[in-house]
């Protein structure tokens, strides 16, 4: 560990002695702001026209660019909002706060400015996307409801398991391999309703950005994304509500100023409702959520500002009274903000994260709850060294806490005492540095290093195994069985069960051709200490999350990624197109037959394996006019395996490669969005993709009467492909100038032709005919939803 350490400190020291001083240099600084509401502005785009150079504000809003003494044209732009320019001598230090004027200030935003992207040419950033609030609130999605995650759906890399299934997949990874922050926290379930409704809520959410690649040394635990989301600051100005009422749920949102212009809060809740009319028609199953937004935010000077966020939702799905199943989130992030110098930011977190699941089953008696929690410790800095470095580094420490599940009898007169299986705890802290450094006019690099420890701790009973395998293999029946454990091993809530420590480095570079295009080249490697215990193909309520040890190993995932990008028309058009390669080891497989539901020992019932995915993407964006929108197109490949370890041993599959359940060889998704005059706008996307692995029985066989499937090698066969088209309307009625009141008809039809897209496909024998069938189960036909929007 000394030796790591030393490394990892010899790296600091040699990213700071990049520093230069060939002239006289002064820096701008400060933070960009929405004028109306005194909301923070992230990647506004900061450029100086005489030197053609410039930066982005950071997450916080804040920028800092270091020039040569000089007389220079400030340039700001922004997406929906109007473009600044200030003429400034730069003869020593400034501090330029900005403010930003929307471009049009009613519900109805249109993107019309400058392409973000134009600027990110020159940006060692591949692989990374980022949608506003605005966008995502023109796409049509299912039952009228705005939503993040049926967005980034859209993107090049990124599918779903399935309609109505929960998280998402990116690059070939499977759904827990992806980190979801929300104002930092981390968030173990993103959905509500089973997949229908993602968590967030659109109205409180300020920026969203996915990380397919590429992924900065700030971030760590997962192996395939980031999804990162901020929520609004709330308005420091003035008291302004706005919500939406659907046919399906309704959503509130309220901000102002705790302190005009220092002090803002912001509250947003959101329910459905739609259970309600069951119980009218004399119906007792259920099916709701609720979540609730809060935000806190105070400038205490120019250079400290606190924020207080939190997060809190539930679901809540039950059956004629006698199965409850209730989860969801809860997350606190308390942060402060200091600015050290012009040139020095950093951020200072303490976070708590919480997902709980639990079920009650009356018909047999008994309370069933699980969950996992984490607190998290943070402190980032961001050095603006000089106009060509760059420099960000910090520390994180988060301590978990999981209970893969109590069982308690329902009914105090019982006599039976809750079951409680172990529970298990560790501690993950990480240092990290990362240099984004301009070498020439045409070459900028940025490489980091993230070094992070992982500690497994008791309190618990180990099981010890024969060879230490807690997987045996029955070369009789050629299956893999559990292991009987040959004696246990106490350990005390401190002590230390398993370690492991993993330098991740990461490198990316972009090579500017000409001002309109570039080539960018990108490495990472990320740990994952983490396991979701499912096999299924998207996590469910159910699915335990368990902290690796001497049986389940982390994950360590290698990425490199290849892509081109072109401005056309003066960012009129852009293109991207990325190949990449990534591949994970010591990926979970589990053996025929495993029980994972209230399994102590789970290390009884998986394997050690690996995954690989590879793929080409390509996105066709039109940024500017009346007819806005993109075009995606993945091919991919995405697989695992799960080798014997002996030559004795069969392994999972026969040991060859076999596809994964989220792996889809052709997406295709195409969206587009027409202003047609100040009062409709339109919108739709269509999706066409290929169908989900999947394994057929490919025979039968009759034992003691009774017909019994055989089936053949893992995921060798598809469900039949998915498409369907979405479309809406939004109507703007015309204002009335008396009237402080903005509001918004969105009209919708999800799955316009009425496409029965197939979920699953089950066999069972015709009961008239005696002839064995298949059944397709489709959640979804045509789906009109309308919604009113409003903001006063």
């Amino acid at each position: 560990m000394l030796t790591n350490i030393r490394q990892v400190s010899i790296f600091l020291f040699f990213f700071i002695g990049f520093i230069s001083y060939s002239q006289e240099k002064f820096t701008i600084s400060g933070t960009v702001k929405d004028s109306l509401s005194g909301e923070t502005l992230i990647g506004v785009t900061i450029a100086i026209t005489e030197l053609k150079t410039g930066t982005t504000t950071n997450e916080y809003g804040f920028y800092s660019l270091t020039l040569p003494e000089g007389e220079y044209t400030l340039w700001v732009s922004y997406i929906g909002f109007g473009d600044f320019t200030q003429k400034i001598n730069l003869n020593k230090n400034k501090k330029i706060n900005i403010n930003l004027k929307e471009s049009l200030q009613n519900l109805q935003e249109i993107i019309v400015t400058e392409n973000p992207n134009k600027v990110n040419i020159q940006k060692p950033e591949m692989s990374t996307h980022k949608i506003t609030a605005a966008t995502i609130k023109k796409m049509p999605v299912v039952l009228g409801e705005t939503d993040v995650l049926k967005s980034i759906l859209t993107l090049p890399g990124v599918t779903n398991a399935g309609e109505g299934q929960s998280g998402f997949n990116v690059r070939g990874g499977a759904a827990d391999q992806n980190l979801i922050l929300l104002d930092e926290a981390t968030l173990y379930n993103s959905s509500h309703l089973f997949g229908f409704f993602s968590v967030f809520n659109t109205d409180a959410i300020k920026d969203i950005k996915l990380y397919k690649g590429g992924i900065p040394a700030r971030f760590g635990g997962r192996v395939a994304s980031v999804l990162e989301i901020y929520q609004k600051d709330g308005n420091n100005s003035d008291f302004h509500m706005n919500g939406g009422i659907g046919l399906i749920s309704s959503r509130l949102l309220a901000e102002g100023p705790i302190v005009k212009d220092k002090g803002s809060f912001l509250v947003a809740g959101r329910s459905s409702y739609a259970h309600l009319f069951l119980k009218m028609t004399g119906n007792n199953n259920s099916a709701y959520f609720y979540d609730l937004n809060t935000k806190l935010s105070y400038q205490l000077n120019d250079n400290n500002s606190l924020f207080v966020s939190g997060y809190f939702g539930r679901d809540v799905f039950s059956l004629n009274d006698q199965f409850k199943n209730t989860y969801g989130n809860s997350v606190f992030n308390l942060r402060w903000n200091h600015l050290f110098s012009e040139k020095l930011f950093s951020n200072l977190s303490v976070i708590y994260s919480d997902y709980y699941y639990g079920l009650t089953l009356d018909f047999i008696g008994f309370n069933w709850d699980s969950g996992i929690k984490n607190y998290n410790l943070k402190y980032d800095f961001k050095h603006y060294l000089s106009d060509k470095i760059k420099l960000f580094y910090g520390a994180n420490a988060i301590y978990y806490d999981f209970n893969p599940g109590k069982i308690e009898p329902t009914g105090t007169d019982s006599g039976i005492n809750p079951d409680q299986l172990a529970k298990k705890y560790a501690f993950e802290p990480s240092i990290y540095a990362d240099i984004e450094q301009k070498i020439s006019k045409k070459l900028t690099v940025n490489y980091g290093l993230r070094y992070s420890k992982f500690y497994r701790l008791g309190d618990e009973e180990i099981n010890l195994y024969a060879n230490n395998e807690a997987v045996i293999f029955n070369e009789a029946y050629q299956i893999y069985e559990k292991a009987t454990p040959v004696g246990t091993q106490k350990y005390g809530k401190n002590d230390i069960i398993s370690q492991f420590g993993y330098l991740e480095p990461r490198f990316s570079l972009a090579y500017t051709l000409n001002e309109n295009s570039s080539v960018k080249a990108s490495y990472n490697r990320m740990t994952q200490y983490l396991h979701l215990i499912s096999n299924t193909q998207s996590p469910t309520p159910l699915d335990v999350w368990a902290p690796s040890d001497d049986y389940l190993k982390p994950q360590i995932l290698d990425q490199v990624a290849l892509g081109y990008f072109r401005n056309i028309k003066n960012g009129d058009y852009t293109l991207e197109a990325e190949t990449f390669y990534k591949k994970v080891k010591n990926r979970l497989d589990y053996i025929d037959g495993a029980d994972l539901i209230a399994n102590d020992d789970i290390e009884q019932v998986v394997l050690k394996g690996e995954a690989r995915a590879y793929g080409l993407e390509l996105l066709a964006r039109k940024n500017n006019g009346n007819l806005t929108g993109w075009v995606s197109y993945t091919l991919s490949r995405s697989e695992q395996r799960t080798p014997g370890r002996t030559a004795n041993e069969t392994g999972i599959n026969n040991g060859e490669w076999y596809k994964t359940g989220w792996d889809k060889l052709h997406n295709l998704s195409v969206t587009a969005m027409y202003q047609l005059n100040s009062k409709w706008s339109f919108s739709s996307i269509f999706t066409l993709q290929s169908g989900q692995p999947v394994t057929y029985p490919n025979g039968q066989y009759q034992y003691q009467g009774i017909t019994v499937p055989t089936y053949g090698l893992r995921n060798e066969d598809r469900l039949p492909a998915y498409h369907r088209l979405d479309v809406s309307a939004t109507l703007v009625p015309s204002k009335n100038k008396n009237r402080n009141w903005y509001g918004e008809w969105v009209f919708g039809i999800y799955n316009l032709y009425s496409r029965k897209n197939a979920a699953s496909i089950s066999f069972r024998q015709n009961q008239d005919s005696g002839q064995n069938e298949a059944v397709r189960l489709s959640i979804f036909g045509i789906v009109p939803s309308v919604t009113y929007n409003f903001k006063f």
